[in-house]
């Protein structure tokens, strides 16, 4: 027995109501829906394509700047550990971590996708991998500096849903770079956070 099939027709050739679903809704992007932001809730821009690096001690508000872009912007070791082990806090999974961040960063460096790395990006050699990893992709690189006293940070992170001891923040505190080391290292653009805040008129 032979079944002939017969081949799908779309309504509007057939002469019938077109359905909601044979309508081609247009695909909106990241970028499109922050550009579609009011004015009030629209973050600093960044050019296309830019590596944006975070630096600041925890508490300090940088995921709470990362928040006001994109979701799909943002990598996270925190992230990737808690995916890993239930626990954003566990260290040994951070080799893990660190390679899942490294394939996401060079798939979206590689399509020219803005990027915000979400991290406290203290040490000088975690800082020299992500500006390697622009530089092989020939992306641009800004460095977002959390430079806050270190009482403001204290008092933000008492408020936050995982505490971080306060003897990690002093010990992080002095070794914040200056924004004149960061340009030092290699970055095409270097923001102190406040400054950013005076721009748009916005507070972290």
């Amino acid at each position: 027995m032979t079944t002939h099939l017969t081949p799908y027709t779309p309504r509007r050739q057939r002469g019938l109501p077109t359905l909601d679903a044979d309508r081609a809704a247009p695909r909106q992007t990241a970028t499109d829906a922050t550009a579609q932001a009011p004015p009030s809730a629209r973050p600093f821009p960044f050019d296309p394509g830019t590596l944006v690096v975070l630096v600041g001690i925890p508490g300090c508000g940088k995921s709470r700047f990362a928040a006001r872009y994109p979701a799909s912007w943002r990598v996270s070791l925190d992230e990737y550990r808690l995916a890993a082990t239930d626990d954003m806090t566990d260290q040994s999974a951070t080799p893990v971590a660190a390679q899942i961040q490294t394939l996401l960063l060079d798939a979206r460096l590689a399509r020219r996708l803005t990027t915000l790395v979400d991290a406290t990006n203290i040490y000088p050699h975690v800082r020299a991998g992500l500006l390697a990893r622009a530089r092989y992709w020939q992306r641009p690189t800004t460095a977002i500096l959390f430079d806050i006293p270190l009482e403001t940070a204290q008092a933000q992170n008492a408020n936050r849903a995982r505490v971080v001891p306060t003897s990690v923040l002093r010990d992080l505190h002095p070794q914040l770079p200056t924004a004149g080391q960061l340009r030092s290292e290699g970055f095409d653009a270097v923001h102190r956070v406040g400054d950013l805040a005076a721009v748009d008129g916005r507070t972290r």
